[in-house]
């Protein structure tokens, strides 16, 4: 957005000062000045981050007046979530947009993203349009664990509830078994198939109440989870400490 000036006109103004007292101030035509926006800066916050992609993504084929119409075409599409990755592919803290997108995106996101942008014949479109391309490929690789693992839970120790974090390497059928120290089963939690990437914020996790198969809570000690997926399995432990 560009720069503009204003001219602002005030009249019958009162003012007050810190004692209380109000009086009429001499005021003469006054020019402000809109601040400058941020290309990409679709939710208006000041700086370009993931939170914009997400805003543009979520309203990708939306027409008609919208924050998220970047190029100003009428329609929110993926030429303007890849402008957005350009202005993201300018910033001096990718690292820590990489940290951010473990809480706001999956790898499935952006490889949809880049599969309908090279739809567009990236190289017809300038270089802030290729900048964004590469952002979001750098992006699919951050977001892609090269070895599934299974990691440690937390809180741990904990009481009654705990968030077990993973990564696929690749897509598999994913369960986790919960079991006593004397090897009891004691849960079985079915996360259905689940895409590759890196499982780790809260709301992708799983998530263990700390109740067994009959709802009922567990007693305080040492308990052993064990992730399958596909042909990939790994066991850790836990604690419970009432």
């Amino acid at each position: 957005m560009a720069v503009k000036a204003s001219t602002l006109t005030l009249s019958d103004v009162l003012v007050s000062n810190s004692t209380g007292e109000t009086f009429a101030p001499q005021i003469e035509n006054a020019e402000i000045t809109e601040p400058t926006k941020l290309t990409g800066d679709v939710n208006g916050d000041g700086t370009v981050n993931i939170a914009d992609l997400v805003l543009v993504a979520s309203n990708l084929g939306q027409t008609g007046s919208n924050a998220a119409d970047v190029n100003s075409d009428g329609v929110v599409n993926i030429a303007d979530l890849v402008l957005v990755a350009g202005a993201l592919g300018t910033s001096a803290s990718a690292p820590s947009l990489h940290l951010q997108a473990l809480e706001m995106l999956t790898a499935t996101d952006v490889k949809q993203w880049l599969s309908a942008a090279q739809h567009l014949k990236p190289e017809s479109h300038g270089y802030e349009f290729t900048r964004g391309i590469r952002f979001l490929q750098q992006l699919l690789v951050a977001l892609t664990p090269k070895e599934s693992a299974l990691l440690p839970n937390f809180p741990n120790p904990f009481n009654p509830e705990t968030w077990i974090p993973y990564h696929l390497a690749k897509g598999a059928d994913v369960t986790l078994h919960i079991y006593a120290m004397n090897g009891a089963l004691v849960r079985t939690l079915t996360l259905g198939h689940q895409a590759a990437g890196k499982y780790q914020n809260r709301s992708r996790t799983a998530y263990w109440d700390g109740k067994n198969a009959f709802g009922e809570p567990v007693a305080s000690g040492l308990y052993f989870y064990t992730l399958t997926a596909g042909d990939f399995t790994a066991t850790r432990k836990m604690l419970i400490q009432k």
